[in-house]
């Protein structure tokens, strides 16, 4: 796997999970001018900053994304990463991925900080069962995600990251 040097985008994401066993989603268009293009589902977390940490990236895109106020050190240790080359129009190149878990009793989403780009693309939420995620047609990201969940659901957390398919 190339240097973190070399990618065009990392992010830091977030399996965050209820008492329920639920996961929370965020659904995003693929282009809100166009909505017939449909949408996708996200867990929460999102580009990290230079000089940031990773944890530090993915506790504040938990606060930015779902008012969900965690420490970085809570998010440890990562679960999953996933890389590869996308085209965005506004970043193209390799990317990375990188997967912490939480769990929450409950939760309630607020997206107050959202940044202006964020809203725009942000068409809702969900909290999903395992059994809707193996039932959905719709796109979930990363892939890999409900087996991903369940592991982590039945407390089995890996000793290594597990590397998922990518997603573009």
């Amino acid at each position: 796997m190339p240097g973190q040097e070399t990618y065009s985008r990392r992010s830091a994401r977030v399996v965050l999970i209820d008492a329920a066993d639920r996961v929370l989603l965020l659904k995003i268009h693929v282009d809100p001018d166009t909505p017939g293009l449909g949408h996708s589902w996200w867990t929460p977390g999102g580009g990290v900053e230079d000089g940031e940490e990773l944890a530090e990236a993915a506790a504040r895109e938990l606060w930015e994304e779902v008012g969900l106020s965690v420490a970085p050190g809570a998010l440890m240790p990562q679960v999953a990463e996933t890389s590869g080359y996308a085209d965005l129009g506004w970043a193209e190149g390799l990317f990375q991925d990188t997967f912490f878990h939480y769990r929450v009793a409950t939760h309630q989403v607020d997206i107050g900080g959202q940044n202006a780009h964020e809203l725009r693309y942000h068409a809702g939420h969900h909290w999903w069962t395992l059994d809707e995620l193996a039932a959905t047609d719709d796109t979930i990201r990363p892939r890999g995600l409900h087996g991903l969940a369940a592991d982590l659901i039945a407390g089995r957390t890996p000793a290594e990251p597990i590397r998922l398919p990518w997603h573009h």
